[in-house]
């Protein structure tokens, strides 16, 4: 990748980053006013609780997998796979920038 394409990336990461730390923010704030407000047993809002503390783990992951790419995109490592060492296609990493694997060895994975 060319110094434009790096800019490009870790802009986009960046974005995506502070989209998904916004989101993760955002539900952290909405379980602490239902901790704050507490829910009783057989309560219907129980449901949208745990969907709630599920879309919270996936944003941490998210955010995760969007800090390690960026960190892969300042040592110079990002898109290329994990598993063989191929790069992975710009397609992919255009639909998703956080990909650690290369659409073969995702596939292999079952991912």
């Amino acid at each position: 990748m060319d110094e434009k394409q790096q800019n490009a990336v870790r802009e986009r990461l960046e974005t995506e980053l502070s989209e998904a730390l916004a989101e993760l923010d955002r539900l952290e704030e909405k379980l602490q006013i239902e901790v704050e407000y507490g829910l009783g047993e057989g309560d219907p809002n129980i449901y949208e609780r745990e969907m709630n503390m599920a879309l919270r783990r996936r944003a941490r992951r998210k955010v995760k997998s969007l800090q390690e790419a960026l960190k892969k995109s300042e040592e110079g490592t990002y898109g290329i796979c994990e598993r063989c060492g191929g790069e992975i296609s710009a397609q992919r990493l255009e639909a998703l920038p956080e990909a650690r694997l290369c659409i073969e060895c995702a596939q292999k994975a079952g991912r």
